[in-house]
């Protein structure tokens, strides 16, 4: 990434520079001459989109030089302070942010304009500058999904029968991408009804009659064990330590299941429980990676090359290399 010295306010930028977490401190002194793009969440000192984006905007600008003084950083922002640096991020020229944990969901409020599938999802991850003032919001995090399920698992999700467990920002993306692929059934389990409720309420009504079952994910019901090929995704944080529960009991399920986990990195419970049922997994890194690519392709109106985000993000995870 071509930074040169002076390009931020807080003196020379080395190679690791946009990866070093950031505040609202450093933003009001935020000095930046090239096209600024950001993940804006708390905790995010985790997070390696700065080093996907960026490999990704390397490889882009070998053919396009515009892409040469793109550059990705990362924000600590706690939810309290995201009302009020919106709009300093958009003074400070940031022509992108994707937002993370605790965001998505509050952002939808705070957006000028919104994409119609993100405010069906109650939740926007990729904020993309307008001209006159604010934030387009939109959410890559379904796009993510399916891309991923298709080139990991061979899921396609229309016709597919989902079992989808969690009811936060992730899955209110997962549920309206299902339905809005034309799933066969959507069963949603929870361990809080009143989120399961929200969610659910968030969904097209008629759907929710003709495809939709919400279940208490601690009790689930014995009719998931009919499902002769169930689609099973984690969007819970259950999986993010190794030492993490599984967040179901995969012994329920009798028919030939799939498993997707949007946590990654981690050999966890789930991931142990579905190697001995002989069940096909995966996990959330090349949902990572594809939402990435999505977010990128929004902010550029390119094509975005994904085998240098998904080499990035295993090098920064320190895990052995994958094919996008």
């Amino acid at each position: 990434m071509n930074i040169s010295e002076g390009d931020v306010g807080q003196g020379p930028v080395t190679q690791d520079e946009p990866s070093r977490v950031r505040t609202l401190d450093d933003l009001k002194t935020w000095e930046f001459s090239g096209k600024a793009l950001a993940v804006l969440g708390l905790p995010v000192a985790h997070s390696v989109s700065p080093q996907m984006h960026n490999a990704a905007l390397n490889a882009m600008a070998q053919t396009h030089l515009i892409y040469r003084n793109w550059c990705y950083f990362k924000f600590e922002v706690p939810p309290e302070k995201l009302p009020e640096a919106l709009p300093l991020f958009w003074e400070k020229g940031f022509h992108g942010l994707n937002l993370t944990i605790p965001h998505k969901v509050q952002a939808v409020d705070l957006v000028k304009e919104i994409d119609p599938a993100a405010r069906s999802m109650g939740a926007v991850n990729t904020l993309t500058r307008l001209d006159g003032g604010g934030y387009n919001g939109n959410n890559s995090d379904g796009y993510g999904l399916e891309t991923a399920l298709e080139r990991e698992l061979d899921v396609k999700i229309p016709g597919a029968d989902i079992v989808l467990l969690g009811a936060g920002g992730a899955a209110r993306a997962a549920a309206v991408q299902c339905l809005l692929k034309d799933c066969k059934s959507l069963w949603i389990g929870n361990r809080s009804q009143d989120r399961l409720n929200e969610l659910i309420a968030l969904l097209d009504p008629k759907l929710v009659v003709e495809k939709v079952r919400g279940f208490d994910i601690t009790n689930p019901p014995a009719e998931l064990s009919a499902i002769e090929h169930p689609v099973i995704i984690n969007a819970t944080s259950l999986g993010l330590k190794a030492d993490d529960p599984s967040p179901i009991d995969l012994s329920r399920f009798t028919g030939e299941a799939k498993i997707y986990d949007m946590t990654y990195g981690v050999k966890n419970a789930l991931a142990t429980q579905a190697e001995a049922s002989g069940f096909a997994f995966a996990d959330g890194l090349s949902m990572l990676v594809w939402q990435g690519v999505r977010s990128l392709e929004i902010w550029s109106n390119d094509t975005v090359p994904a085998q240098p985000m998904m080499s990035a993000a295993c090098h920064a995870k320190g895990i052995e290399a994958r094919r996008a």
